[in-house]
């Protein structure tokens, strides 16, 4: 059989969030199918969708997306491409930010932003209820508590069914968990980029699931010691970065992206690498200055 009828988010193994939600631990994200500075429509529409409906052939039943994205471009694209949803596909949103223009981002959590930003998301999604919709960010120009009990109260009117965290610190998730459960946190996490290390430990602890972005780290350290392990075992970097973060949690669920077929194939082959353990303790140990791996 060929790798393309073969490769399967499945061999990831699942994982189930907030009781009710089980996914294969390979997920999809979705920024990268919008244009360039994650604006307006995506150079190559057609590629977009096909490799939105790749996702669920390859068995990918996480999406991740926000209203940010585009702004509104991507959660327009996931509806077009994949409406009516293949039954167990959970589709991950986020609201908090606002997008003045390309490569431009400005917090907006308040509470009234929070609830359009949900109604604009139901609408162009096609749904009735996100299944896990994420505060994109603490605004501190608003009260983290009043952000939280506004996704709080929009779930108590069945418009949400799980609430999430992202680009959180462990002492907003504790102070989150106190006003409404917390099904999932979405840090930047890697194998050379573990400032969310005892994040991650914490999520385990309470079976909450992590979805870490920016995988392979943004430093040129990072992707030397992982190149080497990649031609040790004849696989990409991004697919050695993707197993060792497999290997490091079980709470854990890569959400890579990719606007190209070929490369979320190469992604999902991931989900069945298994690396060994002496190369994930040499990644492991890889120690970058948090300086050099800032946006």
């Amino acid at each position: 059989m060929s790798q393309q009828q073969t490769i399967s988010a499945a061999t990831a193994g699942t994982m189930t969030i907030g009781g009710d939600l089980k996914v294969n631990r390979m997920g999809y994200g979705a920024m990268r199918i919008t244009g360039t500075g994650v604006w307006g429509p995506p150079a190559d529409k057609p590629a977009a969708l096909a490799t939105l409906r790749r996702t669920v052939e390859l068995d990918i039943d996480l999406i991740d997306t926000a209203d940010s994205y585009g702004p509104a471009t991507s959660e327009e694209l996931i509806a077009e491409a994949l409406y009516p949803y293949p039954a167990g596909l959970v589709i991950a949103t986020k609201g908090g930010w606002e997008r003045p223009g390309p490569g431009q981002w400005t917090h907006n959590a308040s509470p009234k932003h929070l609830a359009g930003a949900l109604e604009g998301s139901l609408k162009r999604l096609r749904l009735d209820r996100i299944d896990i919709y994420q505060l994109h960010a603490p605004d501190n120009a608003v009260s983290f508590e009043a952000s939280v009990e506004a996704l709080a109260r929009l779930r108590e009117q069945g418009k949400i069914r799980h609430v999430a965290l992202s680009n959180v610190t462990r002492e907003h998730i504790e102070r989150a968990r106190k006003i409404v459960p917390i099904v999932s946190v979405q840090n930047r996490y890697s194998f050379a980029d573990r400032e969310s290390d005892f994040i991650v430990d914490y999520c385990e602890q309470n079976n909450i699931a992590f979805f870490p972005w920016a995988p392979l780290g943004q430093a040129k350290e990072a992707h030397e010691a992982i190149k080497k392990e990649a031609d040790a075992l004849k696989a990409t970097a991004l697919q050695v970065a993707l197993a060792w973060l497999l290997k490091r949690s079980k709470v854990i669920v890569p959400i890579p992206g990719t606007s190209s077929v070929k490369h979320l194939e190469e992604n999902v082959s991931a989900a069945g690498l298994e690396l060994p353990q002496e190369a994930y303790a040499r990644l492991s140990a890889v120690s970058i200055p948090p300086a050099s791996l800032r946006d």
